[in-house]
């Protein structure tokens, strides 16, 4: 068969096409991932989430200035190519919105008929290179006493956010990079902070002030919003890290199962936390449990793949994933969840999801 002729940049097969995000007539702040037909760990740059609170400014590079002050010996105003000339690195992480399965957690938003990416598409993983802030911290002289900091963006929202020191220390980065290329306008172009296993809302995109002070500054992202409510009337603030989650991506809806027989249970499973070091399956609605295969090399604060083989009798069934992490750290119920988070929250819903596969084969969302 003759071939086409090769073009500039490559394109996807005809017949591969995943769902860029879940159709809407109108027109979204927010896109989603299309988790069930991904393979591997990495999220193609076009396929990653998006979430946007004042659109997506188009920003000259020749252009761009990131500007360092507050408490400081020398405020600095960075270039795109002086954050260049920095020692780079690279590293493999994902990014999850705090708002990320609130459809399968809220009673009123709950169905049958919702896929991983219409459930938990707010979450991808991808490989994001820059400089530590840390070094640019270091290099600003920033002084001991100060303790937060102020990421502010130049989107029309003029996102900001306040940031403990402590994770600047740690393993923040000022990306420019994203699998291999220059960060995508949607994610931040020319420059984002990025902060490895944080919500995602933290992570402030097209990133273009950062202003060191001795206290948070109390911003309308982390006051009014970005705040988790708690029964008895109080909030849980500053709730940066995200919790064990993992997601059954196969088999899920909209799939039907075409006889009893061997299936592999596939998914994910991520934390904030560090590495995932198990996850278990059950395919009798939690009563038993047993452990998957979790797919080389876990990373820290990055996806990782899963798999249980499973022996379907051809009756209804119920299935299940439950994640642990290096701390511990348990994947909930939703009552559990429930339990300590009351029905009014609106962040932070990592609860176990399950999957009812019917006797015809089909498979729908049981939440």
């Amino acid at each position: 068969m003759q071939g086409r002729v090769p073009s500039p940049v490559g394109e996807r097969s005809v017949f591969e096409t995943p769902e860029r995000v879940v159709r809407r007539l109108e027109p979204s702040s927010s896109s989603l991932t299309p988790l069930q037909y991904l393979q591997g760990v990495v999220t193609p740059a076009d396929l990653h989430f998006e979430r946007h609170h004042g659109g997506i400014p188009n920003i000259d590079p020749e252009r761009y200035e990131l500007l360092i002050h507050g408490m400081v010996e020398r405020p600095t105003v960075f270039r795109l190519a002086d954050l260049k000339r920095f020692p780079a690195e690279s590293r493999l992480r994902f990014l999850e919105c705090s708002g990320n399965g609130g459809s399968a957690y809220q009673s009123q938003g709950r169905r049958v008929d919702m896929s991983p990416q219409d459930m938990d598409g707010l979450t991808s993983t991808s490989e994001w290179t820059g400089v530590p802030l840390k070094l640019l911290f270091r290099e600003v002289g920033a002084l001991p006493e100060a303790t937060w900091f102020l990421a502010e963006g130049m989107d029309a929202a003029v996102m900001t956010r306040s940031i403990p020191m402590d994770k600047a220390w740690d393993d923040a980065i000022v990306a420019y990079g994203q699998n291999g290329e220059p960060l995508r306008p949607e994610q931040g172009y020319p420059a984002r902070l990025f902060l490895p296993g944080w919500e995602g809302n933290s992570s402030v995109k097209w990133l273009r002030r950062l202003e060191l002070s001795d206290r948070p500054f109390m911003t309308r992202e982390e006051t009014s919003k970005y705040t988790d409510p708690l029964p008895g009337g109080k909030a849980r603030m500053f709730s940066f890290t995200m919790d064990a989650k993992s997601l059954i991506t196969f088999p899920t809806f909209p799939e039907r199962l075409d006889g009893p027989g061997w299936w592999e249970i596939r998914g994910i499973a991520w934390t904030g936390r560090g590495r995932i070091t198990r996850v278990e399956i059950s395919t009798d609605g939690g009563t038993s449990w047993e452990d998957a295969e979790l797919q080389e090399p876990v990373l820290p604060k990055c996806h990782v793949r899963f798999r249980k083989l499973w022996n379907w009798n051809g009756r209804a069934a119920t299935l299940m994933s439950r994640a642990t992490d290096e701390t511990g750290y348990v994947q909930p119920t939703r009552e559990e969840l429930h339990r300590a988070r009351g029905s009014y929250t609106r962040y932070h819903f990592n609860q176990i999801r399950p999957w009812r596969v019917e006797r015809d084969g089909r498979v729908f969302f049981a939440g």
